[in-house]
This record gives structure tokens, sequence and C-alpha cells, in this order.
């Protein structure tokens, strides 16, 4: 049985830990709202981006039009975006596992898998997996996302396409729905028609001056643009939404760890002290 210093000791040190998580509880919940903010702000002119580009698909013949060519799959290339830093409960893990998938169903049909990798996590795994190249790797995403911060990664992809190096890209990514709920899902990039997109009757109904051509070659990489900065934002929002519930849990398990630890040494305290009592009776009666 542990003596009451020792216990003392845990006591201290689960109550030390109990004040970081309850610190990067707090850090969290205050990023999650600007993240969460951020995504839902954006998310209806990514939905119409991806509309319009299945629009523009459907009224034109853009098979000519290199961003939405369609060729036979024999190599995919995928960005995978995970965090830089672990705590953040399975987050990680269920977009590595989406990826793994996603490699295991390519492995099947025969396809290659090139992968861009936004966050160590992520660029740590791809690293150790056999037939697997890494073509880029991007760390330090700030809180705050900007066009400057991610258009390199979209480039690479997009050079990757062009060049007919690759014959698809799709983002893997976790989509944010609310607070409480996480997907991780993999979402088609290049080539820019989405066949499975219901467009709305609005889009549908729009006019495109001076043409469809000369939209679509001024705007496609826009478009495009707003579909990775989506998967970027949905991500970050999800990625602090699974870090504050696994602090907050860590944080409940510390509270229930401190009043176990509290208890065992006030009963090995009490069982001290009775020894005791029970000692100094005993050397009482033998003097009698």
């Amino acid at each position: 049985m542990p003596s009451t210093r020792q216990l003392k000791s845990r006591i201290r040190s689960v109550k030390s830990n109990k004040q970081i998580t309850k610190a990067m509880e707090l850090v969290a919940a205050s990023k999650l709202r600007r993240a969460q903010d951020a995504s839902r702000s954006s998310s209806a002119y990514a939905l119409a981006s991806r509309e319009l580009l299945t629009q523009l698909g459907n009224v034109t013949d853009v098979q000519r039009l290199p961003f939405f060519a369609r060729r036979e799959v024999k190599a995919r290339l995928a960005i995978l975006i995970t965090s830089d830093r672990g705590l953040a409960g399975a987050y990680n893990a269920n977009a590595i596992k989406q990826f793994v998938q996603l490699l295991e169903r390519d492995k099947k049909s025969g396809v290659s898998t090139k992968t861009i990798c936004v966050g160590r996590r992520g660029a740590q795994f791809a690293s150790r997996i056999k037939d697997v190249e890494v073509v880029g790797v991007y760390t330090g995403m700030p809180d705050h996302i900007t066009a400057n911060d991610f258009r390199p990664l979209l480039v690479n992809a997009v050079d990757h396409f062009l060049e007919e190096t690759v014959d698809a890209v799709d983002i893997i990514t976790t989509r944010f729905v609310n607070s409480f709920i996480q997907t991780a899902e993999t979402i088609p990039l290049l080539p820019a028609v989405f066949e499975a997109t219901e467009v709305s009757k609005d889009i549908q109904q729009a006019t495109f001056e001076p043409s469809v051509e000369v939209v679509l070659e001024g705007a496609t990489i826009r478009l495009l643009e707003a579909q990775l900065y989506q998967a970027l934002l949905d991500a970050k929002a999800s990625e602090e939404s699974m870090r504050r519930v696994a602090m907050k849990n860590a944080t409940d398990n510390a509270s229930e760890l401190v009043d176990d630890l509290t208890l065992e040494m006030n009963k090995v305290r009490q069982a001290a002290i009775t020894q005791e009592l029970a000692e100094i009776s005993s050397g009482a009666e033998a003097m009698k």
C-alpha cells in the first residue's frame, strides 16, 4: 500500500495536469468559436462554387479545357489534412483511417498514389507507407487562413494534374457538422466537374457574360480555391472541437482521480492512526 507521502505527491501531480488540461480546453474553446464562424461564413460560397463548376460543365463541352479533362485514373494525388499537434482526440486518427481506405481502394484498382500532407501528423504517417510518394508537406497553417497560406499547396496539386502525372486530385479532410459531429471524408477536387453535386435552380438559370468559355478560363482556379479553402476551414474547426472535448474529458478524469487518491490517502492515514492507537493500548496493557 502506498504511503501518504506518495499519495500526496501523486495528487499534486494530477492537480498540476488538471490545470494544464483545463487551460488547453479554454484555449480550444476560444479557437473553436472563431474557426466555426469562419467555416460557416464561407460554406455557402464553397457550395455555390461547386454547383457553378458543375453547371459550367453541363452547359458546354469542357473536355478540351485542362481543369476539366477526364482521364482514366492511373495515378491519384491525395491531399491529406491533419494537425501539427496531437491531443485532439480521434481527429488525426479518423483522417488517417480515411486515407488508408483510399489507398486500399487504389491498390486494388492498380492506381498509384501521390500525397500532399497538410500537418505534421499526416506527414509522419504517410512517410512510413510503402509505395506512397509524398510530393509536398505543408505545416504551420495559421488559425486565420488566407489565400497566401494555401495557394502554394493548390498550385502544387494543379501542376501535377495539368502535367498529367496524376489523373485525379482528392482532398481528405474532416467535415465540421457541429460541435459534436465531425466526419472524415474524401472530396474530389480535380477534374473540376462534380457529377454527384445537385445544382440549384438559381445557378441553372444563370447567364454567363461575356461567354461560358471566358468565365471558365478566368474563374475556374478561383472556384477550386474555394473548395480547398473550405476543406481547410472545416478541418481547423473540427480539430479545435475535438481538442476541446478531449481536454474536457481529461480534466474530468483528473478530478475523479484526485477524489479517488484523496479517499485512498484518508484510508491510509486512518489505518495508520488506528495502528498507533492499538500499539498505545497494547503498551498500556502490558505495563499494568
